[in-house]
């Protein structure tokens, strides 16, 4: 089960992402833009960036992770329980909501960087 602390390793791994607050909560920003915020509402869970196909997409999975509430209705984000979301889906989560909110600079970046396969240097750095 995925923490707040996990979802700041997984951010953090991504170009310009800083700790913060967005919203007078635990927050995740990219270039000064938030991109996820930890509620303290009562519902609790993670707020994050999505187109609205995809938030009605994952609304319709049926999966007990992912939830909204009125306050979002018409807003491309959703609402994800930590204690329920798989921490490969919450990966793919943050990094999409990272690359909706990244400059165009920062995006080009971090697709140069994501897709660049690793090199014999790289590699033998790592080892050592």
């Amino acid at each position: 089960m995925p923490t707040w602390r996990d979802a700041i390793a997984i951010a953090k791994a991504l170009p310009h992402v800083d700790v913060s607050t967005w919203y007078g909560t635990p927050g995740l920003k990219v270039a000064g833009k938030g991109f996820a915020r930890l509620r303290t509402e009562a519902e609790g869970g993670l707020v994050l960036m999505c187109s609205l196909e995809e938030k009605e997409r994952l609304l319709e999975s049926g999966e007990p992770a992912y939830y909204t509430t009125p306050h979002y209705d018409g807003y491309g984000s959703i609402i994800v329980n930590l204690s329920k979301v798989d921490r490969d889906a919450l990966r793919e989560l943050i990094v999409q909501s990272w690359r909706i909110k990244a400059t165009p600079k920062l995006e080009a970046l971090f697709a140069h960087t994501a897709m660049k396969p690793p090199t014999a240097a790289s590699r033998k750095r790592k080892r050592s």
